[in-house]
């Protein structure tokens, strides 16, 4: 899969260490913030200030945590404000490319082959993975961020007061309770089937799949008296969620063999899913053939033969029913 040593490119495996047959994820290195007036954020320097046409995302449909960008990108509309490249599904030895195919939107504003050429232009000296998201600054010629939930909460909010839509996924008085959702879920859930699927010991992939399976009984549950995580209105857990689910039974059930359960088989669940996926803008954030043909071809010590198998049929348009469900548990 390969990546950057010193701002040169090795093909050598780019997965983290493993520490005793256990997948460990490796940390985002650039770790800015646009906000409103281009004031420092939480982390890294200011001088990003939140204006149309200035940003670009890096994007993968393949990959969950890059979904969460252009859902957020979606449903506030900033289509028009924050353009887009999308790379080829297949990660083999060059990385992330802009290599022909269906879906694939090339780089128009580096014109980079390779995605991590973006990383090396805003640091030639740059060692480590090259992963989607990346958030660009044409002004500057920089990457904002790679981090996928902190450019989320810049896309929340940031652009408020140059067009984007309106809708706050970050509530003040919902914080602490979607904090906590999310802390649970990123760790069993959205690393949860991460951690399974690149187990090389049976002890590794016990200690995951357990717990992966806990939560989503716990979500179900709690899903059965609430039609979204904190309650009536959809919140940044909600969104933090979905990518991981809209991926289970397509790629995790069978390739990352976390096959206790499908989330077809979780009532709740399942129609929470469709409910989302119905929300304005969310089915064109999807591509299940990117996401399937990525997993099976590019991780071949997984499935070496590179073959994707042609099944499960999903419909994510079936009605969910969801609209009586509103109160709070």
């Amino acid at each position: 899969m390969g990546l950057l040593v010193d701002g040169r490119w090795s093909e050598r495996n780019a997965l983290p260490d493993a520490k005793e047959g256990r997948f460990v994820r490796a940390k985002s290195a650039f770790r800015n913030w646009i906000t409103p007036d281009g004031a420092p954020g939480p982390t890294g320097e200011g001088g990003f200030r939140a204006e149309p046409g200035r940003y670009h995302l890096y994007v993968a449909y393949a990959c969950p945590w890059a979904h969460r960008t252009l859902i957020y990108r979606a449903i506030k509309g900033l289509e028009g404000a924050i353009s887009v490249s999308v790379v080829h599904w297949l990660m083999a030895e060059n990385g992330w490319t802009f290599d022909d195919g269906p879906g694939v939107v090339p780089d128009t504003v580096n014109g980079a082959r390779a995605l991590h050429e973006v990383y090396t232009k805003a640091d030639p000296n740059y060692t480590g993975r090259a992963t989607v998201p990346v958030l660009w600054d044409k002004a500057r010629g920089t990457i904002v961020s790679n981090e996928s939930s902190e450019i989320i909460r810049m896309l929340n909010s940031a652009f408020d007061g140059c067009g984007a839509q309106p809708g706050d996924y970050y509530p003040e008085p919902l914080r602490e309770e979607i904090d906590a959702l999310n802390a649970r879920i990123y760790e069993t859930v959205n690393n949860g089937v991460y951690k399974a699927g690149f187990a090389t010991t049976q002890a590794a992939y016990d200690e995951a799949i357990a717990p992966l399976f806990a939560t989503l009984d716990w979500l179900d549950d709690r899903l059965a008296t609430r039609r979204y995580l904190t309650g009536d209105t959809i919140t940044e857990a909600d969104w933090r969620l979905l990518p991981t689910l809209l991926r289970f039974d397509a790629v995790y059930v069978g390739h990352f063999k976390c096959n206790l359960r499908r989330i077809a088989d979780y009532p709740h669940l399942s129609a929470y899913v469709r409910d989302l996926y119905a929300q304005p803008g969310i089915a064109g954030t999807v591509n299940l053939e990117h996401v399937k043909r990525h997993y099976y071809e590019s991780h071949r010590s997984i499935n070496p033969t590179g073959i994707v198998p042609a099944g499960p049929t999903i419909d994510f348009t079936t009605p969910h029913g969801r609209v009586r469900l509103g109160a709070r548990a």
